[in-house]
């Protein structure tokens, strides 16, 4: 992910997890103002990533519930704001997460409005899964359209990206909400790839995986069994990458239809292998019936995440991080058009 804009445009983030919608923003020339999250592990993996590193160095990190969240201590007047951007809890609308929308406790969307009434930014970004776009959820989206528009903003769309469409190795429909304030919509181009070449999880993941059998190259297994899994990974992009929630017990590849659609990429989903210099039991990580098992470096790389970031906590907790992020290259996509409607007004305004 190479980044082309200048770096003038800012962007706050709520709900920012492990960073994957921050690092495609700031890709797309967003200046992180704060990143707000209250997960600790998520938090100290945005800090180890952006802390002492001079483009991010505008960036706070903030550790907080964003219900209780004071707008204030951000230091920003009304209207200053470019960018309000999250991805706020997806449960209240996925199917595993019961769909009970408005009625979930854990529904940010209203406080993500209010937060738009108090920042005024010139746009704003959320995401969510793609089942908020489902049928049941019309009159609540409608609810959430009106009230942007009583706040003054215009050009509001919901839209699903697939996350392979944007050389992401993996199926990841992600619902996205754009609006932006009247002098800059209509300026904003929402548009789709029209042509993408898919990324499978074999070209993704092959010097990674390369290097994790020539740890144990003394093993005769060792080549054929990169040979099968390469073989079999070069077939397609990978299922939607799932990290769980803290109810639930260890890290693996998801629900069993999951875990077999790995399979079938060479692939074993029953857990999550350590790292190559941290690798205790060959025989778990990479020589299973099914196939390796992936790291959460490989997990990240499916996810899209550029290969220097890196996730903190123990291995659990550092991949339900990778589990619940938004694809950087799909933020980046949605980031470049909203940079590109910023620019063409200015040129506007200078004509």
């Amino acid at each position: 992910m190479t980044r082309t804009n200048e770096r003038k445009y800012t962007s706050v983030e709520v709900c920012a997890g492990a960073g994957g919608q921050a690092v495609g923003l700031h890709n797309a020339g967003f200046k992180h103002v704060a990143l707000i999250e209250i997960d600790r592990d998520a938090c100290q993996t945005l800090r180890a990533n952006t802390e002492g590193d001079p483009e991010w160095e505008e960036c706070e990190v903030i550790e907080a519930d964003l219900r209780s969240f004071d707008p204030a201590v951000l230091g920003l007047r009304p209207g200053e704001l470019d960018l309000l951007s999250g991805g706020v809890p997806c449960p209240p609308f996925s199917a595993a997460g019961k769909q009970l929308g408005r009625d979930d406790e854990r529904d940010l969307f209203p406080t993500m409005l209010d937060l738009v009434d108090h920042l005024e930014p010139k746009a704003v970004m959320i995401e969510n899964v793609r089942g908020l776009l489902d049928p049941k959820f019309d009159e609540y989206r409608q609810e959430i359209i009106k009230r942007l528009e009583s706040m003054g903003y215009e050009k509001c769309y919901w839209d699903v990206l697939e996350a392979k469409d944007y050389a992401v190795p993996q199926l990841r429909p992600r619902a996205i909400l754009v609006a932006m304030k009247p002098e800059y919509a209509s300026y904003f181009e929402h548009h789709k790839p029209a042509e993408t070449k898919m990324i499978t999880v074999g070209e993704a993941l092959q010097d990674s995986m390369r290097a994790r059998y020539d740890v144990v190259a003394g093993d005769p297994r060792a080549e054929q069994a990169f040979k099968n899994w390469y073989e079999k990974a070069l077939e397609g992009v990978a299922p939607t990458v799932v990290g769980g929630s803290k109810k639930h017990g260890g890290a693996d590849l998801g629900p069993t239809r999951a875990k077999r659609a790995w399979a079938e990429l060479g692939v074993c989903g029953m857990g999550v292998a350590n790292e190559p210099h941290e690798m205790k039991d060959a025989e778990r990580d990479l020589f299973a019936p099914a196939g390796p098992k992936l790291t959460v470096t490989q997990a990240a790389l499916i996810q899209g995440f550029p290969e220097e970031w890196k996730f903190s906590g123990r291995k659990t907790a550092a991949y339900r991080q990778v589990g619940n992020a938004f694809p950087p290259p799909v933020a980046q996509a949605v980031g470049n058009q909203i940079y590109a409607a910023f620019e063409a007004a200015a040129e506007a305004q200078k004509a």
